[in-house]
């Protein structure tokens, strides 16, 4: 939390403490050792900024009842050098703290000085974290699911960034392995068919069948012609290979950076087994007798480590498993790499790979239980007219996230993605992404600082021009929706770090558009150039403030910050 935040807390706390010791000194209270006590924010704020059930905590130590305890604390508490103007008893005992004008006012030039720092914390102390997502495979197009993912991923990188830790952003290129064995055998086919006929050379039910592979077949017989007929299969395979799989990981990366995500490694699953890091994980697990051979293939004793089921490393023909490549994998940024701790965003269909692999990685003694932590996803439903939409009207194909960034601004599809956790269903409206109004969240958040900006424009054509305030002049800021904004803004940092920690990008989303509505309620209440000078600058120091964090999270979110809209 914000160092001025906290430094309420821990106010209320020394406060309450001095108090009793002036009651036990009184007479008031007997002399007997005093239990914890909790400080906690109100959900109704008329019940008070703070409230401290320290009075009922006590009130077995003390024998007395909670209201008169609450009521003798109050009596010898003394809140002058603190925040708070006043504590009132209420209830059984609860103690309620409000604050003074005095906290709005810190809270306000608290922001101006962090500047675009606002929010940032060290509260991640540095710890290097990995964050995968998206890895989508390299052999076809990516989906809607890559498209939530890829914002949520890089948007709770950005959000544990604040939250001060070191963090990487990785995209893992399944580039070995039985897909790339079945995109080999895909081009193959459709490569052979365009010389022989499609009777003639049928393509297997358990192929790609899309229409990206007929693509890359037709192009490569277009360079190459009927050359590769005469080759050995294997020769011809790889040759087509070699032609297309650069070029679907040429159109992800294109895609991803149309998407604004930056990443700091594409790490491809290749690399582990050409620099034996599978051969060497899985000659550990032998090594460590978490391995048993049975009808030629090796296997995990995964049951024994969480797994539902025994999991083949090496299958028959002596070729790794996509498992055991997924262990090296995670080894490497655990161990080799040195990672403090590894966070992959995965689908929900993935649900069952979790245990084993954080028990796979326990087994060689990383720890996965506390160092793997995988953000489950759900599926995302596309919209129109109230309908689910699952075909392009460019293509006729399913919707890919090429189609959805060429249909809906950049702007739109990062924020809505992340509008709703990771853990629920998502419905994803095309007619409210493209809408230009307060329905559509991140037109509204962007108006509100677009409409800040204009008032400062529109003062300044009248010759009003925003200056610094004193303290005194900020303390002029006492309207319910003044403070209420003020407030709300207090709590940034705080937000920041309970998305960090719940890995929950989506808290900041919804900040922000609470925040811009609480703008909206105090500029429809109160006219900022009231025709009292200084209490014209102040109102436009606490719309400078509202305009800066609206900024920071958006630059974080990475969404445009327009001036005018």
């Amino acid at each position: 939390m914000s160092l001025l935040v906290q430094q309420t807390k821990n106010d209320i706390h020394t406060a309450i403490l001095d108090a009793a010791g002036r009651a036990v000194a009184n007479g008031d209270f007997p002399q007997v050792p005093l239990g914890g006590f909790n400080i906690e924010v109100p959900a109704d704020r008329t019940n008070g900024d703070f409230s401290s059930n320290a009075a009922m905590a006590w009130a077995r130590d003390l024998k007395k009842p909670p209201r008169f305890i609450a009521e003798k604390l109050i009596e010898n508490m003394d809140l002058s050098e603190t925040f708070f103007e006043r504590c009132e008893t209420a209830g059984p005992g609860f103690m309620n703290f409000y604050l003074g004008a005095k906290f709005y006012a810190a809270i306000l030039k608290d922001i101006k000085d962090k500047g675009e720092n606002y929010g940032r914390s060290d509260y991640g102390k540095g710890r290097k974290i990995n964050v995968e997502f998206i890895s989508a495979n390299p052999t076809g197009p990516m989906h809607m699911g890559n498209a939530r993912g890829g914002a949520l991923g890089d948007c709770l990188a950005s959000v544990l960034d604040f939250a001060g830790f070191d963090v990487s952003r990785e995209f893992y290129v399944n580039d070995a392995g039985n897909q790339i064995e079945k995109f080999a055998l895909s081009l193959d086919i459709r490569y052979k068919q365009l010389f022989l006929g499609e009777d003639a050379v049928p393509l297997p039910e358990d192929s790609y069948h899309g229409e990206d592979i007929k693509e890359h077949a037709e192009n490569f017989a277009k360079e190459f012609g009927d050359k590769y007929m005469s080759v050995s299969e294997e020769e011809r395979r790889k040759a087509l290979v070699d032609y297309a799989l650069p070029k679907n990981i040429e159109v992800m990366r294109g895609n991803v950076k149309k998407y604004r995500i930056e990443y700091d490694r594409w790490f491809f699953e290749s690399e582990l087994h050409n620099d034996g890091e599978v051969a060497e994980t899985i000659k550990l697990m032998t090594e460590k007798g978490l391995t048993y051979e049975k009808e030629g293939a090796l296997w995990y004793r995964a049951t024994e480590h969480g797994g539902e089921k025994d999991e083949v490393l090496v299958r028959s023909n002596g070729n790794p498993t996509y498992f055991a490549a997924d262990i090296a994998y995670h080894r490497n940024k655990l161990l080799v790499r040195g990672f403090d701790k590894a966070i992959d965003i995965w689908g929900a269909d993935h649900h069952g790979h979790v245990a084993r692999m954080k028990g796979a990685l326990d087994a060689i003694g990383l720890d996965g239980t506390n160092r793997l932590d995988v953000v489950l996803m759900q599926l995302v439903r596309l919209t129109r007219n109230g309908e689910v939409v699952r075909m392009s009207k460019r293509t006729g194909k399913a919707i890919t996230l090429t189609d959805l960034l060429e249909e809906i601004p950049t702007d739109a599809v990062r924020f809505l993605f992340n509008m709703k956790e990771a853990s629920s269903q998502m419905e994803f409206d095309l007619d409210l992404a493209l809408e230009q109004s307060a329905q559509n969240p991140v037109y509204y958040c962007q108006y509100a600082h677009a409409r800040i900006c204009s008032i400062f424009k529109k003062l300044a054509e009248e010759g009003i021009v925003p200056r610094d305030c004193s303290e005194e002049e900020l303390m002029l800021l006492v309207e319910p929706e003044e403070k209420e904004l003020i407030r709300y803004l207090s709590t940034l940092t705080d937000e920041i770090i309970l998305s960090a920690k719940n890995y929950d990008p989506a808290r900041i989303t919804r900040f922000t558009v609470e925040l811009a509505a609480l703008f909206h309620k105090f500029y429809n209440s109160h006219r900022v150039n009231c025709g009292d000078e200084k209490l014209t600058q102040a109102r436009l120091f606490l719309c400078a403030r509202v305009r800066d964090t609206i900024k920071n999270i958006l630059t974080m979110l990475k969404i445009t910050v327009p001036e005018s809209m």
